[in-house]
């Protein structure tokens, strides 16, 4: 009987080998060859998985974001029954920070991507979906503290 494999955690595991390559290299020093190697598998192994380069990057680029987010939101889950716009703040603003070894590797493939998104339309349109939401949820908080007291409502604008 054929063996079963996790098709999706091994897409996963391909996406971290991606990542360990691309905080050392860069995004332009992971060739296909260089992750399927990195991921312990051949390079038709990894063609199933994924057919190009661009479509790799895209998954692992998504995956990193839902981790950084997933890792956020799991501190904020973690403040009191209502946390205030200063401590959720906080909680985002610190669990973006490269505190250890998984956060600083995170980092670095994060502006590996933000600088392949210069020229890289698929790449560009997922930081353009991203950072808008992220800008807009800490502008909610700002307003919000400004609602509360606790900001100067001229503190409380997009820009700050």
């Amino acid at each position: 009987m054929p063996k079963k494999v996790d098709h999706e955690a091994r897409r996963q595991e391909i996406s971290e080998a991606l990542w360990r390559i691309a905080s050392t290299r860069g995004l332009d020093g992971a060739s296909l060859r260089d992750v399927a190697a990195e991921a312990g598998i051949s390079l038709g192994r990894l063609q199933h998985y994924f057919r190009t380069k661009d479509e790799m990057l895209l998954f692992a680029l998504q995956r990193i974001n839902r981790l950084a987010a997933d890792r956020i939101r799991a501190r904020i889950e973690s403040l009191s029954e209502e946390p205030t716009p200063r401590e959720v703040l906080r909680a985002c603003l610190s669990g973006m920070l490269p505190l250890d070894d998984k956060s600083r590797v995170g980092l670095l493939v994060g502006a590996a991507y933000f600088a392949r998104a210069v020229h890289d339309e698929a790449l560009r349109a997922e930081a353009e979906t991203g950072i808008p939401q992220l800008r807009a949820f800490f502008a909610g908080q700002l307003r919000l503290a400004a609602d509360r007291g606790e900001l100067p409502p001229e503190r409380a604008t997009e820009d700050e």
